[in-house]
C-alpha cells in the first residue's frame, strides 16, 4: 500500500511541476486514500494554495501535522499562506515551530519567511538576523542576499 501511494504522489508532484493543479490534487488525494502521508496532505495544501484555497491548504497542512510532527514544511506552509492572507500575527508562530521541526527541507525557508514578514513590518534589524540565519543554513541563497542587502542600505 505505501509504494502504490508514493506512486500517486510522485506522479502528482509531476503533474503539479508542470502546472496541471486540479489533476496533482486528484493524484494526491487518491495517494491519501490508499495510505495517508504527511507529504502528501503538505503537497495537496500547496497545489490549493496554487488555485488561491488558502483555507484548504491550511487544513491539509494541519492534518500533514497530525500525520507527522517531526515534518517541517507544512509549519512553514501554514505560516507562509497566513502571510498571503494578511495575518502576519498568525504566521509568527507556525514559522518558529517550522524552524525547531526534526525534518525539514529546505530549512533555511521559515527563516527567510520570517525575514520577510519582519521587513513588511519595518522591523529592519529582525528581519536581517533572519536572513542572516538563512544564509548560514543555505550559503549563497540569492533572494536572502539581495534582501540582506537592502536591508542593511537601510539600517
Amino acid at each position: 500500500m505505501r509504494r502504490r501511494a508514493l506512486d500517486l504522489w510522485q506522479e502528482g508532484v509531476s503533474l503539479h511541476q508542470r502546472g496541471e493543479l486540479a489533476r496533482a490534487i486528484e493524484l494526491y488525494t487518491r495517494s491519501l486514500e490508499v495510505f495517508p502521508t504527511a507529504e502528501a496532505y503538505t503537497f495537496r495544501g500547496w497545489a490549493y494554495s496554487g488555485l488561491e484555497r488558502l483555507e484548504d491548504a491550511i487544513a491539509d497542512c494541519k492534518k500533514a501535522i497530525a500525520t507527522d510532527p517531526s515534518l517541517g514544511n507544512p509549519y512553514n506552509d501554514i505560516g507562509s499562506y497566513l502571510m498571503m492572507a494578511g495575518r502576519l500575527d498568525e504566521a509568527v508562530p507556525w514559522l518558529e515551530r517550522a524552524k525547531q521541526a526534526e525534518r525539514y527541507d529546505p530549512r533555511h525557508f521559515p527563516y527567510m519567511n520570517l525575514g520577510r514578514l519582519y521587513a513588511s513590518r519595518g522591523e529592519i534589524g529582525r528581519a536581517i538576523r533572519e536572513f542572516e540565519d538563512a544564509l548560514a543554513l543555505a550559503p549563497g541563497e540569492p533572494f536572502c542576499m539581495a534582501a540582506l542587502r537592502e536591508l542593511q542600505s537601510l539600517n
